[in-house]
């Protein structure tokens, strides 16, 4: 199916010179990824690029040469110094000079035919290494480089530097990339050519080239033209195949769902509250989506507490008002039952017939579920990825909401639409992301953002306090919750570390429960699911007070009445995470405070992460905080199903390139949705190269 111009890209690494199964290991330990016989291919050198570089232009007299630097000598050999017999210790020497004075070229476990070739007495030679001194006297302990003058051609005089792994040399690595860009085959050029000439770009091949032979620390830059050249590629492959599912998902038939508004017009009736300006944008647009005849696929991005499960509420109840039914998916039980919790009570005042179906529906229950959906005598079914598996059918599935996108990647996400004939889709997340990386991992979808909480909500008050002030806070818990109050306890680990000091939370639950008696309970990942659920239900249910935890009540746990949550050793939890966590009080009309403990001293950026915390409850702000200390790819977790590992690019640096390459695509998508033209042809070479062959099958699928 992969165009046959590529092949060379794709063979694996042991089709090169000197490659065998000991190296290719070592290589798939560095590069990742493999095929069938476990090693890397080609391609995957082209994209490990050098970290640094070692400049051997330096070329001053023994003399003049300053230690520790590197520096390449022209000298002359005067003699050889051999070690004495019996004593392996003593190192070989070679002794050579140049106008300025004499220098000791010294070899331990020296290999003396090889020496005796290379230093052949009355021969100049140039040797690149870093200077040393010893008593005064200049030395250069292992050359790395020794040629003949005839050969000075082939030092390489600035030598790209690449990150290793155990069981690979320098050389080596250098060396096989060397042969890899040989092999890069002449490709047509797939970007705009205005783009290209504006930019003043160089070709693939040529990029690839400069990247793997910088000629100074500018050429290793993130912003040097060939690197942003190969990091728009990267960025288009990854746009561009995002574009074309999206484009697949609008073509596929989708359905005209237009609500009467009578079953909207109950819940929000019902509703204690009223809805926030931006839950009646977000609705809108969802509205407007479902009114037209092509499948509707939108991300509502809310932060903590913002109201995103009525919102999807809302949108359900106009998809039944249409005559269809709808599902919402959470990623676990606890959370698809602390969904229908809230939604239940509202689902009743406006006469929509709902059930939940997780794995833990047996029985008549659970056939009496199946038979509603299949017979459409269920409108509304909420549950975890249960609701997907064969054996339930839907008499029509018009919308699918899904909770906590980021645990679901795009497959399954097109995946969920099965089990419906123009099945609408609307996915949330109650993580703040940046546009850039809204664009680089939902690249596919409409956004819409909630970004008022409801009304009656009280800022949380956020302190941070040393750990030395352990007793006290201890005592001010004991205060609280002797007045009826709730308090989370957050710990990093579950149990003591001889490695890191860090309280554990087995050992927290013990030393509280001596503090404060049996109110106390415990939730942590490595307990058995069931049993972390029984925990966490009696803590909502009030039969704890105080639940010690690690950071599986991150996401979604819903205990209205707790307004305190303590979490140790602060300085360890990434921005996103203390602010998800933090998120787990001032669910209420109810003042809130979240007490943030510190080690000291404290690290910069650690200090960095508290102090946004204190100043700030906006989730979009500390996303962007996030985003500027730690890096995109740990925001929202590279090793999540669906997200885009970029090798090259970087969508804190590349930002602007990011716009670009989604503009471009969706260009692209618009005049040639099936990349026919010439092109599109260039285009589809790009999606191979980069890994992003799904897009191609897709098209090819029709």
């Amino acid at each position: 199916m992969r165009p046959p111009l590529l092949n060379p890209l794709f063979r694996p690494v042991t089709s090169l010179d000197g490659i065998g199964d000991k190296l290719a290991q070592a290589l798939r330990r560095l590069l990742g990824g493999g095929d069938l016989d476990g090693a890397p291919r080609v391609g995957d050198l082209l994209f490990h690029l050098p970290s640094a570089i070692i400049d051997r232009r330096n070329q001053p007299e023994i003399a003049l040469a300053p230690a520790g630097m590197v520096v390449t000598l022209k000298v002359r050999v005067d003699r050889h110094q051999r070690p004495p017999p019996g004593n392996r210790r003593a190192p070989y020497k070679v002794f050579a000079h140049d106008v300025s004075g004499e220098i000791a070229l010294t070899f331990f476990h020296a290999n003396e035919p090889w020496l005796a070739r290379t230093f052949p007495i009355g021969e100049t030679v140039y040797v690149s290494g870093t200077m040393e001194w010893f008593g005064g006297r200049p030395s250069m302990v292992h050359p790395d480089h020794v040629v003949r003058e005839a050969d000075l051609a082939t030092l390489p005089l600035v030598e790209p530097v690449y990150p290793l792994t155990a069981g690979l040399t320098g050389k080596v690595l250098a060396r096989t990339i060397g042969e890899a860009l040989d092999s890069v085959p002449p490709l047509p050029e797939w970007l705009d050519p205005l783009v290209v000439a504006r930019e003043a770009w160089p070709s693939f091949a040529e990029a690839l080239h400069a990247a793997h032979h910088p000629q100074g620390a500018a050429d290793l830059e993130p912003s040097s033209r060939h690197l942003a050249r190969l990091a728009y590629d990267e960025l288009l492959a990854s746009q561009l195949a995002l574009a074309i599912i999206r484009h697949r998902q609008r073509k596929s038939v989708g359905a005209a769902r237009l609500g009467t508004g009578q079953l909207t017009a109950r819940i929000v009736a019902a509703l204690p509250f009223t809805l926030t300006g931006s839950q009646r944008n977000a609705l809108a647009e969802i509205e407007a989506d479902l009114a037209k005849p092509e499948r509707m696929l939108r991300l509502l991005q809310g932060d903590v507490g913002s109201g995103k499960t009525i919102v999807a509420l809302l949108a359900s109840a106009s998809v039944i008002e249409s005559g269809a039914q709808a599902a919402l998916m959470a990623p676990t039980e606890l959370l698809a039952r602390q969904h229908a919790r809230t939604i239940a009570p509202l689902a009743d005042a406006a006469g929509i017939r709902m059930a939940i179906l997780t794995g833990r529906e047996k029985g008549r229950d659970r056939e009496e579920t199946l038979a509603g959906l299949a017979s459409g005598a269920i409108d509304l079914v909420v549950g975890t990825h249960a609701i997907f598996q064969a054996g339930v059918a839907f008499d029509d599935l018009g919308l699918v909401a899904v909770d906590e996108q980021h645990r679901f990647g795009v497959h399954q996400r097109l995946a969920l639409t099965a089990k419906g004939k123009a099945t609408d889709v609307l996915v949330m997340t109650a993580t703040p992301i940046p546009r850039t990386l809204v664009l680089t991992y939902y690249g596919d979808m409409d956004v819409s953002r909630l970004t008022e909480k409801p009304a009656g909500r009280k800022p949380i008050e956020t302190r941070v306090l040393p750990l030395t002030r352990l007793e006290e806070i201890v005592a001010r818990i004991r205060e609280a919750v002797s007045r009826d109050a709730k308090a989370y306890w957050i710990c990093p680990l579950v149990a003591e570390s001889e490695e890191l000091d860090v309280a554990a939370a087995e050992d927290r639950y013990t030393a509280l429960v001596k503090a404060l008696g049996p109110i106390v309970g415990l939730a942590h990942g490595q307990m058995k699911p069931a049993e972390r659920d029984k925990q966490m239900a009696a803590f909502q249910a009030g039969m704890f007070r105080v639940l010690v935890a690690t950071t599986v009540v991150e996401v979604g746990v819903d205990v209205p009445d707790a307004t305190i949550i303590v979490i140790e050793h602060a300085e360890r939890f990434g921005l996103a995470q203390l602010h998800q966590l933090r998120g787990r009080v001032g669910r209420s009309d109810r003042p809130s405070v979240c007490l943030l403990l510190y080690k000291a001293p404290l690290g910069a950026v650690a200090r960095d992460r508290l102090a946004i915390m204190r100043e700030t409850e906006d989730g979009f702000v500390i996303a962007e905080e996030d985003l500027r200390l730690r890096g995109g790819g740990e925001i929202l977790g590279t090793r999540q199903s669906g997200m885009p590992g970029f090798r090259i690019a970087s969508t804190e640096i590349h930002a602007t390139l990011m716009e670009m390459a989604r503009d471009d695509a969706q260009r692209v998508v618009e005049h040639d949705p099936e990349l026919a033209g010439p092109r599109g042809e260039a285009l589809r070479l790009l999606l191979y190269v980069f890994g992003r062959d799904e897009a191609v099958r897709l098209l090819r699928a029709g």
